[in-house]
Formats: structure tokens, C-alpha cells, sequence
């Protein structure tokens, strides 16, 4: 990121404040007896275009940043970043590295099984798997409660899994200052979530995700934001990390459950 000049930026504030007031001002748009669209049928053909791109990919790369926060014991909101490299081939291979506030963690998936691997204390837990991604996404969710927060871009079919319920879509417009080119935003929202997307103009690939949470029960609001993308990736690594072979075994912990480790 480039940093701003100090004087550049004056220059920029003086400018602004120079100008009279009412060009700072934008004007209430003119009444009309139209209702808009509630869902407008622009953003869910910028939906699809990206899902198409994302859908046809045989194999794919990227990295995500995710924001979100956890109140602390006194209720004020604590804010944490965890980074994640994903590399994916279709139907059956998928690779998670975590890297954030918190340990260190690697999922891997080859087609029979999903597995964590804790690096720091050198556990990995093992389960079976169904043999296509999309079944074993499930299957790690109610097995083992792993849900990854960009699960809805890398399923068969993302806009099904986007779209569904939806009780509003519209385009806000273009942006020219996320991910490095230009982008069409869109808000969207259902019953629980309400979500505003940044998608490249040209490539149709996701680069940032605000989704804040309406119905109180789950998270507060969250950012996800994609990078380095490579689509149709010949060479993608899969192999797990040489210590996870001789790493203590543990179970997959479900909700109220407690560790066992296999010694």
C-alpha cells in the first residue's frame, strides 16, 4: 500500500473545505410513485457472472482476510484477524492454512478423509470423508463443527448457495479502491443476514465480503477479504506438513464434548 503524502493530503483537505457547501451536499433524489425492486435483477446478474467464473474453475488459489469480533468479559468488542491460503482442485482435494490471532492450524481433504493439524502442540485429528467436496463440507460441519467463512464461493454452485432465501439485492454502484481494480458493489440480504459485496468488474472474482448478522443469534459483523487469486492452477500443493505423520492423535471435539487424545 502506498503511503499518502502529508501535503498532498492538506492540499486535498483545503480544496474540499475551500468548495462551497452545497457541492458537499447531494441532493434528496426526486420523488417518485415507483417502488424500487427488491431484488434487482442487475445485482443477481453480477452474482452470477461471478459464480459462473468461480464454478468453471477446475482448480483454484487464493488467500483470505477475515475481521471479526468477540466480546471480551466486560462486553467490549475485541477484534481479531486470521489470514488463510486455500488451495482447491475439483472434485476432491482441498487445503486450508490458518494463520492469525491463535494457532496456527492446516485442514486437508484428499477424497477419503479431512483432517486438522495443530503445528504448535503437533495433534492432528482424522475423520472419513465422502468423496466430493461439497458432501464433505457437511460432513466436517456436523461432525466436527468446521465451517469455513468463504464456503459459499467454492461450492458447486455459489450463487445457489448465495441467493437462497434472499429478500433484497441491488447494485450501490463501482469502486475503484478495493483489491487493486475496479469492482460492482451489491448489498444483499435475507431473514438473518445482511451481506455487501465488492466484485472485480472484469475478472467477476470476489476481493471484499461485510456480512453483519440481523437476527442477534450469531456473530457480530464480520470482513472477509479475498487476494491472489489463480484459477485453472496447474500446480497447487496439497501435501500435509512432514510433522502431521507422527503427531499425537486427537478426536474431533462436537459441541459439549471434550478432547480425547490417542497416545
Amino acid at each position: 500500500m502506498k503511503r499518502i503524502s502529508y501535503i498532498l493530503l492538506s492540499a486535498a483537505l483545503a480544496t474540499c473545505l475551500a468548495a462551497p457547501l452545497r457541492a458537499e451536499t447531494p441532493q434528496a433524489p426526486a420523488a417518485t410513485s415507483k417502488a424500487p425492486e427488491a431484488i434487482a435483477p442487475a445485482a443477481l446478474n453480477i452474482l452470477k457472472e461471478m459464480s459462473e467464473t468461480l464454478a468453471k474453475a477446475k482448480s483454484l488459489s487464493f488467500s483470505v482476510r477475515r475481521a471479526f469480533d468477540e466480546p471480551a468479559s466486560n462486553g467490549q468488542p475485541l477484534f481479531y484477524m486470521v489470514d488463510s491460503r486455500i488451495s482447491l482442485r475439483r472434485p476432491d482435494q482441498l487445503k486450508v492454512e490458518v494463520l492469525g490471532d491463535g494457532p496456527k492450524s492446516e485442514f486437508y481433504y484428499d477424497g477419503k478423509e479431512f483432517a486438522v493439524y495443530l503445528p504448535a502442540s503437533n495433534l492432528i485429528a482424522v475423520e472419513t470423508a465422502p468423496p466430493h467436496l461439497e458432501e464433505m463440507l457437511e460432513a466436517a460441519y456436523s461432525k466436527a463443527g468446521i465451517y469455513f467463512p468463504f464456503v459459499d464461493f467454492i461450492v458447486d454452485d455459489p450463487y445457489a448457495a448465495i441467493t437462497e432465501k434472499l429478500t433484497s439485492a441491488f447494485v450501490m454502484g463501482k469502486s475503484e479502491v478495493v483489491g487493486g481494480t475496479t469492482t460492482d458493489i451489491i448489498a444483499i440480504a435475507n431473514k438473518d443476514f445482511q451481506a455487501q459485496l465488492w466484485i472485480g468488474a472484469k475478472d467477476k472474482l470476489p476481493r471484499l465480503v461485510w456480512l453483519n448478522p440481523t437476527n442477534g443469534k450469531e456473530k457480530s459483523r464480520s470482513m472477509i477479504e479475498f487476494s491472489n487469486w489463480r484459477l485453472g492452477a496447474a500446480k497447487l500443493n496439497f501435501a500435509r506438513a512432514p510433522g502431521s505423520a507422527k503427531a499425537g492423535r486427537i478426536k474431533f471435539e462436537k459441541p459439549g464434548e471434550a478432547h480425547s487424545v490417542k497416545r
